[in-house]
């Protein structure tokens, strides 16, 4: 991938209290600031299978976009962007219920709504469904389906309302606050979406409380990694015929790999140049797609960790 810069490595010894997430590198600040720096790393299977060139720095710019299209509905953790790959955002408590809003039956998890509903569940997450939904319906109106966030690296948890309170995970409060803000978000989400051509079918929500308890979504915010985006003009047809709707397929790094080995257990054959192109390209078009704008790699003679590294500088711990 020499002619495509990545971004594999975050590390910056200048930049203090460093942690290394799986695809992101975050340094906490004094004064309740954290940098967060999105890497071109791919993760699957509890491992690092490969980097997608320009994926930290879409990513990172898709939620600057839906960031920016919804801060009037709920306070956001961004401070600031001193790179195309970086946000400063406020360091805050992260609430241990993670929210997924979903307006379709749809998913292939073992939590997924689809997968219940396929084995025969009508009641889940404290919500009702009727009988005779098809796969990727159109929902009667959007649900949320929460689960317990598993810091431990356990397995996530459905939950229903009465248990998010009565276990003490939020307060009764919380969790109506982080209902209306997450459906609230949702609604705008498939409303811009819908401007562009797209459906927002499901996306997940992540919210922490800074200092003094005031409710601040975090992370990301209506990312194709942490949503999901159907293209709404091949929609009704594919549905009628019982056709996986047409989306942003990106997962063709992780496909590949599944076909040639148990990559739990086994080493990761090498990845072809061609494949993580293609991926690149899928990234790059599901930007310009849900932001309407012309892709811009931010890219100079320089590696990119030495862009990053000059526009941190200010940050640096002296």
């Amino acid at each position: 991938m020499a002619d495509m810069p990545v971004l594999a490595d975050a590390t910056i010894p200048e930049l203090p209290n460093h942690y290394k997430g799986k695809v992101r590198e975050n340094y906490d600040l004094p004064g309740d600031r954290r940098v967060i720096i999105a890497t071109d790393r791919l993760s699957a299977f509890d491992r690092i299978l490969t980097c997608i060139p320009y994926k930290g720095q879409i990513l990172t710019q898709i939620a600057r976009y839906w960031f920016d299209k919804t801060k009037d509905i709920c306070p956001n953790h961004v401070i600031d962007y001193p790179d195309p790959n970086v946000v400063i955002g406020k360091r805050l408590d992260i609430l241990p219920v993670e929210i997924v809003v979903r307006g379709y039956l749809a998913g292939t998890t073992s939590t997924s709504i689809l997968t219940l509903y396929k084995a025969g569940q009508r009641e889940m997450y404290g919500i009702a469904l009727p009988d005779g939904l098809k796969p990727n319906q159109k929902l009667p109106e959007a649900i949320i389906t929460p689960t317990s966030k598993a810091f431990d690296g356990g397995h996530d948890e459905p939950l229903t309302p009465d248990e998010i309170v009565s276990r003490g995970l939020l307060t009764a409060e919380q969790w109506s606050m982080l209902k209306d803000y997450a459906l609230k978000l949702f609604a705008r989400g498939q409303q811009i979406a819908a401007e562009r051509g797209l459906i927002l079918v499901d996306t997940k929500y992540e919210f922490g409380t800074d200092e003094t308890g005031k409710i601040i979504l975090a992370d990301e915010i209506h990312t194709p990694d942490s949503s999901r985006y159907w293209i709404a003009e091949s929609y009704p047809a594919r549905f009628e015929s019982g056709e996986r709707p047409e989306s942003f397929d990106k997962d063709f790094v992780r496909a590949w790999v599944n076909e040639r080995c148990d990559p739990y257990k086994d080493d990761i054959p090498e990845i072809p140049a061609e494949l993580i192109r293609e991926t690149s390209a899928v990234y790059m078009k599901a930007f310009e797609a849900i932001t309407g704008k012309a892709f811009d790699p931010a890219t100079v003679d320089a590696p990119v960790l030495e862009r990053v590294r000059k526009n941190l500088a200010p940050y640096f711990t002296r």
